[in-house]
């Protein structure tokens, strides 16, 4: 039991030695996007006919390292200021997952296997644009901006910020902070889970159910949405699970969780109508889950 504890206590550690520079440089980034990106922005470059939109919104998500919990309250303002709700619904899936934050992690946590990387950026991309167009066919056109509920937000009113200003600098390392703390409340979790996993429970039955191309990505997307890691360290979690689940899967939880967690199931609930939030929760799910079974069944 000592034995397995310290070697639990050894895979806990390295998880976060090696993931802490990244949750730091991914709160750091997210700040700098939330400070100095005027909302503008979005509805500027992007077309005004929602089906045009989703192209460019997932071009344009690829861009901006923003997690899964910072990305849902600027969507929702930019929906309500004009943005087609199936571009939004584009942001809320890539964002998290197709920026360079989380390429450089996935690299250095992957190194040894880069199919997952490829797998993980491919396959994101794909499933934005799918539940981008689930949302435009089943939602879109029949959702108004005076449907979402008026949430106090207080990026709405605050002014232009410059770039040398002390002030915007202040916000920025504030809002920092409170994101890498916010985050490693939940990454810390997560790491503790995922080395127990490792060491305790039976290998037997791990293999026993990884063995199935069904049932295996289901049980790694569950551990995601529970897990709720922050999607610029969630690689280092993932890779832990290499040795006992198929590569496929692996991909699934990468995937999934920076899509859908509890926390943002919680803040989508919050900032959106929830026959919004249904939909979206049903395309991403299917959409996942579907994808990586039929990967599998090709080869992958």
């Amino acid at each position: 039991m000592i034995s397995t504890l310290n070697t639990s206590g050894m895979i806990f550690l390295s998880i976060i030695f090696e993931s802490a520079p990244f949750i730091l440089m991914g709160a750091f980034f997210s700040s700098l996007v939330l400070v100095f990106i005027p909302k503008e922005f979005f509805s500027k470059y992007l077309p005004k006919n929602p089906l045009l939109s989703i192209p460019p919104a997932l071009l344009l998500s690829a861009v901006f390292p923003v997690c899964e919990c910072a990305i849902i309250p600027v969507i929702r303002g930019l929906v309500r200021k004009g943005m087609p709700l199936c571009a939004g619904a584009v942001f809320l899936v890539a964002a998290p997952i197709l920026n360079p934050i989380v390429l450089a992690s996935s690299f250095y946590a992957f190194r040894f296997d880069l199919q997952v990387v490829a797998l993980r950026f491919g396959l994101a991309a794909f499933v934005a644009l799918a539940v981008g167009l689930l949302v435009y066919i089943f939602l879109d056109s029949r959702t108004s901006k005076n449907s979402f509920q008026t949430l106090p937000m207080s990026f709405d009113k605050e002014p232009v910020n410059k770039f040398f200003s002390l002030s915007s600098w202040k916000k920025i390392f504030d809002h920092s902070i409170d994101e890498f703390f916010t985050v490693g409340k939940f990454f810390i979790l997560g790491a503790g889970i995922a080395s127990l996993f490792q060491t305790m429970l039976s290998q037997q039955a791990i293999f026993n159910l990884s063995d199935s191309a069904f049932i295996s990505p289901m049980i790694m997307m569950v551990m995601a949405y529970i897990l709720s890691l922050c999607s610029t360290a969630d690689a280092f979690v993932a890779a832990s699970f290499a040795g006992t689940f198929p590569t496929m899967s692996i991909v699934a939880f990468l995937i999934f969780g920076p899509m859908l967690d509890i926390k943002n199931t919680a803040m989508l609930l919050g900032y959106f109508p929830v026959r919004f939030v249904m939909l979206f929760m049903a395309a991403v799910i299917s959409v996942v889950y579907l994808s990586v079974v039929a990967l599998q069944f090709l080869g992958f």
